[in-house]
């Protein structure tokens, strides 16, 4: 039974089924990418140098060959990861922090959407020749930290921001409407108050998104049933949040991710991550729910070890079949666990906090970035199975000491200016106010400056990208 227990771990019994006929090549490869002794084999493949700011977000296009990344420098960077060259860099048009930037599917990766501290949602065209526009699409009043693109829609997509709001974006009409202002779910809160930091559709029913921020809940929402001149509530699904969690105020929500089956992972500030079936929610009107039946609903599956306080942090599944989930940490690891919670693999990720991992849509390949001025790239090329580290309980350990007192580590002076520029809040008077149905329309002045760009830079055509000699201007 050992023996057994160790071929199936290392892969070996997937390999000896497809030379005897017994698995077909698809079904291999899809099986064989999401085992253990795969996963357990990642290492660092590379690292892509951004040059000027933290990397704070990163996303594969919807083939997988290039990444989109943004930074604190406002410079969006298209990547040949495989390579690990730039293939082409240009200012966004932000004047802070890059949060989000999106290839948009379909599109040939010439359409970027971005969004940032400064509460821009902005569009990038690439054009044949390699130059660059940029457009202002719509604004939020706060950070814009998610993004949501209608899965299989070069046109359609989402953002939501600090000041409560969700937004739809289209592209054919490069128009944006407010659809809502997240409320709380407690009586007597007035519309608005609810600062929103992630939002994911489910690739399953894309009528279907959630919304997670400033409290315990994460909203689902069905699209089709919104109504502009209905409120919120009206179109609100389902609620999610662990029971014993319920009701608890100093707690927030950084991350979320749906996994192909809409099992939905969730990232709680200084708190745990929790995965959710369909069937634990709690409705439309969590705080209906009795003392007595909150005890009988399953319990979600919980993710121990990392420690997730000093910056907006997401969570990703990972594996062909979504068998894993990943999340970064305060400690500068990478978090690998199984579905059932097992943690399996566990990397130095970054010497200070890991922020962004996004997993290659079909091969078991990582991209992650954090406080350091890179983005890294882990494929599974070690030669041996690498176990957990010796001092994984003292990591683990530590992470939850933090947890529990609250703590704040010793961060150098760049660490504290980056978290601090990342949790920088605008005036929050607007939030403290009634919403009127003027607010739920299109600002005027989001029909912006337009930019006409070239490269920002002379690396992309030096590291064998294109090259386009044009400078910005401002045309607007």
């Amino acid at each position: 039974m050992e023996s057994r227990l160790k071929i199936n771990r290392s892969g070996f019994s997937e390999i000896y089924q497809r030379e005897i006929g017994l698995s077909q090549s698809r079904s291999f490869a899809h099986r064989i990418a999401g085992s253990e002794a795969i996963v357990e084999k990642i290492d660092l493949y590379g690292k892509l140098n951004a040059r000027d700011g933290s990397v704070n977000t990163v996303h594969f296009n919807s083939t997988g060959d290039f990444i989109v990344s943004g930074s604190g420098d406002t410079q969006v960077i298209f990547w040949d990861w495989a390579a690990k060259s730039k293939r082409l860099a240009f200012s966004s048009g932000h004047s802070d922090n890059i949060f989000q930037a999106r290839i948009m599917p379909f599109t040939d990766d010439r359409t970027v959407i971005t969004s940032a501290a400064d509460g821009q949602v902005r569009l990038g065209q690439v054009w044949e020749n390699g130059g660059v526009e940029t457009n202002r699409l719509g604004k939020h009043q706060g950070s814009v930290h998610s993004l949501a693109i209608e899965p299989g829609s070069p046109h359609i997509f989402y953002s939501c921001g600090e000041d409560g709001f969700v937004q739809q974006f289209d592209l054919r009409s490069r128009s944006s409407a407010k659809l809502f202002a997240c409320s709380s779910l407690k009586e007597n809160k007035r519309p608005g108050s609810i600062r929103l930091n992630a939002i994911v559709i489910d690739p399953r029913n894309s009528t279907y998104f959630a919304i997670g921020g400033y409290d315990g809940y994460t909203r689902v929402y069905d699209i089709r049933s919104y109504q502009q001149e209905s409120s919120s509530s009206d179109s609100l699904v389902n609620t999610f949040c662990p029971p014993d969690l319920v009701g608890t105020d100093n707690i927030h929500i950084t991350g979320l991710a749906y996994s192909n089956s809409s099992e939905l992972v969730v990232s709680y500030n200084d708190e745990l991550g929790y995965m959710f079936q369909k069937n634990m929610g709690l409705g439309s009107n969590p705080h209906s729910v009795s003392p007595e039946n909150l005890k009988r609903l399953d319990r979600p599956q919980v993710y121990l070890g990392h420690r997730n306080s000093q910056t907006v942090k997401g969570v990703s599944f990972f594996g062909h079949s979504d068998e894993y989930v990943v999340s970064g940490s305060d400690c500068g690891h990478i978090f690998i666990w199984k579905k059932s919670g097992e943690l399996v693999h566990l990397m130095v990720g970054d010497k200070h906090i890991v922020n962004c991992l996004v997993s290659h849509p079909f091969l078991p390949v990582l991209a992650t970035s954090g406080i350091e001025k890179d983005v890294k790239i882990w494929v599974p090329m070690a030669n041996d199975r690498s176990p957990l580290p010796k001092n994984v309980k003292e990591i683990m350990e530590a992470n939850k000491q933090g947890r529990e007192d609250r703590s704040r580590r010793t961060l150098t002076p760049d660490v504290i200016m980056h978290v601090l520029r990342l949790q920088r809040r605008q005036p929050l008077t607007y939030i403290d106010r009634r919403y009127t149905r003027s607010d739920l329309e299109s600002d005027e002045e989001d029909e912006g400056e337009t930019y006409i760009l070239g490269f920002a830079d002379d690396d992309a055509s030096s590291e064998g990208g294109f090259t386009n000699n044009s400078r910005d201007c401002n045309i607007s």
